[in-house]
This record gives C-alpha cells, sequence and structure tokens, in this order.
C-alpha cells in the first residue's frame, strides 16, 4: 500500500463515516504503476437500507430549507473546493491516472458547477395563471425527492459535483454511488459539502458492487429519480430497473464523437487544437474527438501532421509535471484498445503513430490509425482510449452520412471556416452538443447530453436542474 495516498477511504450515511468495520473491500490501484496504494469499505444490505432510511429523512428537511440557504451552502462548498484543489487533485492523479494539471481542472470546474446552481437554486420560479377574480391557479416547482446517482471514473469528481449540485439546488436528498476505483477524490468532494454544513442524511456516499448496489437502491420507493453517466448496456439496464417503479431517469451514455475538417479550414491551428484534445484524459472521455473525417484535398497533410504531433506526447506518471498523457484507468483498458487497433490493421488501417501497450501499469501508446474502414470494430465502437481513426471523405453530403452512421449521438465537432457549412453542420449532425470550430461544449450554465443511444436528458444548465424538479398545478376558488 502506498502511504503516501492519505485517504480516508470511508462510506458516509446519516452523517456518519463508516470504515471497515469487517465490511469487505475493494482494492484501489495507482493505474500508472499496476499498485495497490488502498482499500474502500463496500456497503453492505444493511448499509443500503440505513442510507435509503436517511436519505428519505433527510429530503423531508432539505426541501423544506430556504433555496437561499440551500445556495450558501453550495457557495461554501465551492470555496472548500478551491482551498483543498491540491489535495484533491492529487488524490484524483493517484487513482484515476491522469495528469496533475488535468487533475486541478477537474476540481475547479467541480468549484464553479456548486456555485453555478447555488445562484439558480432561488431562480426555480413557478407562474400563476389567469383566472377570474376570486379564483387563483398556480403552477409551482418542487424537487422530486430521493435521488440515486451512479457516476464513473474517467471523471470521478466533476461529474459527481454536476448531480450533486443540481439535486441539492432544486432541494433534492441523494445516495451517491460513484466508482470503487476513485474513492478518495469522491469522498474528497462529499466532505467539502458536509464540512460546509450540510444536514445529516442529505447526501450518502456508498460503495459496493455495482450492479448489485443499483438493485438494491432502484427498488425502493424511496427512490424517486435514477440519474446516470457510464456506457449504453449499462444504461440500458439500469432503464428496466427504473421501470418496475415508474422512476424518473436521467441517460447520458457513450458517444463516438466525429469531427469533421473541412478543406478550408485552418490546417495548423486546426491541428494544434485537435491533437491535444484527443488524447486528453488518455483519450478516456465520453466526447473525446475519435473519429476523424478529412476533405480529400487536405487529407494527406493532415494525417502527417497528426502524426508528427501524435509521436511528440509525452506519458507518463500524472505526478510528474512533463507528462502530458497518464496511464489509462484500469486493468482492462490496455488489451481492449490493442484488440481494437490490431483489428484494424488487419482490415487495412494504417498504423501512423503508436499502437502499443507500455510495459508497466496501464499505459497505451497516443495512437493514429489512417484509412480505416467502416468495417473495423474501432470505427463502430467507442474505444475510450487514446487513438483516433482517420479516413477521407468528397463533399458535405458524404461528411454528414459517416458523421451520422452510428446509433450513437452524443457529441459532434467540425472545423470549417465557411459559414453556409457551418449552418447547415449544426442543424444537421444528429448529436446532442455541436462544436464547430471549439471544443468548448462543457459549460455549467449550458446543457449537456445527447440523442440516439447516447441516451436522454440534460445535465448542467437550467434543463439539468429541471430533471430534479416536478410541476404541480394548484387550483383555489
Amino acid at each position: 500500500m502506498n502511504k503516501t495516498y492519505g485517504a480516508d477511504l470511508a462510506l458516509l450515511i446519516n452523517g456518519s463515516w463508516k470504515i471497515g468495520e469487517g465490511r469487505d473491500s475493494f482494492a484501489v490501484i495507482d493505474p500508472a504503476s499496476g499498485d495497490a496504494i488502498g482499500a474502500v469499505p463496500l456497503a453492505s444490505a444493511a448499509d443500503l437500507d440505513e442510507a435509503l432510511a436517511a436519505a428519505e429523512l433527510g429530503f423531508a428537511k432539505w426541501r423544506a430549507t430556504p433555496a437561499e440557504a440551500r445556495g450558501a451552502l453550495l457557495r461554501k462548498a465551492a470555496a472548500l473546493l478551491r482551498e483543498r484543489t491540491e489535495q484533491i487533485a492529487r488524490l484524483l492523479t493517484l487513482e484515476q491516472g491522469k495528469p496533475i494539471a488535468e487533475a486541478r481542472g477537474e476540481v475547479a470546474g467541480s468549484a464553479q458547477l456548486f456555485d453555478w446552481c447555488a445562484e439558480e437554486a432561488t431562480r426555480i420560479y413557478g407562474r400563476t395563471l389567469v383566472r377570474p377574480t376570486g379564483q387563483r391557479s398556480m403552477v409551482n416547482r418542487q424537487p422530486v425527492g430521493p435521488v440515486a446517482i451512479f457516476t464513473p471514473w474517467n471523471f470521478p469528481v466533476y461529474l459527481l459535483a454536476k448531480k450533486l449540485a443540481a439535486a441539492l439546488a432544486t432541494g433534492c436528498s441523494v445516495i451517491a454511488k460513484p466508482p470503487e476505483e476513485t474513492p478518495g477524490c469522491t469522498g474528497a468532494l462529499v466532505r467539502c459539502l458536509t464540512d460546509a454544513g450540510l444536514p445529516d442524511g442529505v447526501v450518502q456516499l456508498v460503495h459496493g458492487v455495482p450492479d448489485t448496489v443499483s438493485r438494491h437502491l432502484i427498488a425502493s420507493p424511496v427512490i424517486r429519480k435514477v440519474s446516470f453517466t457510464g456506457s449504453v448496456p449499462v444504461g440500458r439496464h439500469l432503464m428496466r430497473l427504473a421501470a418496475d417503479g415508474l422512476k424518473r431517469v436521467t441517460m447520458e451514455l457513450g458517444g463516438h464523437a466525429p469531427v469533421l475538417v473541412f478543406g478550408d479550414c485552418d490546417l495548423e491551428k486546426t491541428l494544434d487544437m485537435v491533437v491535444p484534445q484527443k488524447f486528453r484524459n488518455a483519450g478516456q472521455v465520453c466526447v473525446s474527438p475519435t473519429r476523424f473525417f478529412v476533405q480529400e484535398g487536405i487529407y494527406d497533410r493532415f494525417i502527417e501532421g497528426f502524426a508528427a504531433r501524435t509521436r511528440g506526447v509525452t506519458t507518463g506518471h500524472g505526478l510528474d509535471s512533463g507528462s502530458a498523457m497518464g496511464p489509462l484507468a484500469n486493468v482492462r483498458r490496455p488489451g481492449a484498445i490493442e484488440a481494437l487497433v490490431d483489428d484494424a490493421a488487419a482490415k487495412g488501417a494504417r498504423v501512423m503513430a503508436g499502437g502499443r501497450r507500455g510495459t508497466s501499469g496501464f499505459f497505451f501508446e497516443p495512437t493514429l490509425l489512417a484509412d480505416v474502414p467502416d468495417t473495423a470494430d474501432i470505427m463502430n465502437n467507442e474505444p475510450f482510449g487514446p487513438v483516433a481513426v482517420a479516413a477521407s471523405f468528397a463533399d458535405l453530403d458524404d461528411a454528414l452520412g459517416k458523421a451520422n452512421r452510428l446509433p450513437y449521438g452524443l457529441a459532434a465537432f467540425a472545423f470549417t471556416e465557411n459559414l453556409r457549412t457551418a449552418n447547415i453542420l449544426g442543424d444537421a449532425i444528429e448529436a446532442g452538443m455541436v462544436g464547430i470550430n471549439t471544443f468548448a461544449i462543457s459549460s455549467a450554465d449550458a446543457p449537456f447530453g445527447g440523442v440516439k443511444d447516447s441516451g436522454f436528458g440534460s445535465e448542467g444548465g437550467i434543463e439539468g436542474m429541471d430533471s430534479y424538479l416536478v410541476t404541480k398545478a394548484i387550483h383555489m376558488a
């Protein structure tokens, strides 16, 4: 075990932090070395029942808390996040692997989410309908109730904060089940809320076997909404579980983002943008640019420039300031990426850079594949790793056909200096978010979500808060 890890790994139930005490545990691994650095306790069935009871009582008192007070607490939690940035970022890098600079940015973005939702807590407006004298009809927005939230390991702090901030601002209580791979940084985030004065029972933090925990929580009548970020198959599974209780669901599922690069773009500027973005967090980003479709006239120059820049991406432990890319998050990922690369090469793709797994830890080289056919597995299944795949297109219709071919529709990107082309792309690309000459598509005040197999519902913006609210009409005569 790494004695410098230092995280107090525990469950939080009804205001009480619970450690081992005979519970089963899950080993926490440093993905850069493959070594165990700690162990997190897993919730028992009794723990989950206690968490459900606490969430029900916590909801009763939190929904009655004035919006101004809820907002003030979220702002205090944001301030604590900023004060503790180095501690939380270090935990995040040790557990997940991303470079420390990216980890700091994730913590900063999480604080911004709390601040933004704190302000919106006071703007949950209803309306009064026009009625004859002596009659009143009002429309109110009220919190949906206790919420079960499930978050992944690629942005463990930010994605947990995104769900917590909206749920708490609207008056909901929460049972949060973050990933077992990253318990220290997620626990540190929740500690900012408790240290800010969050009442007991408003947030519970549990770890456990994902299917066991999700089945137990979603089956309970206490839970009124489920929010999940993760893979398409798991999203479908959770929706089936939620259907039995007619529970509201928000699903932010997988993507396989296309990038359309037109011949009129500023090629060097575009390359300088797309390569760092592709290898951010080792490509383990649901909106990572992955399928690069490049207009025929600039295709060869694009591939050459992309390959040269890819070879210059330095990999190493995330705590090393010289590392531009860290390892993949767990032992399963290098083998999965290697299989996709080998399949593409066997089907005619050219390996222009990288293509090999590391000799220690869970590393895989930054990789570019050119001339990738539609029949390659990696053209049809999200790699969720540091691999860019490229092919050419002839014209706008061809580009749109390639972009919209798959059942995914989370994010898409395009680079062009032609306004008419940009307008058409914004309308015609089938995705919940489209970035044109930018990758900045995720912010606290904007909705984040997909279409088709990439899920439904939004997180972020006022749209993200709507899903935690129910609408009630009150008529008086």
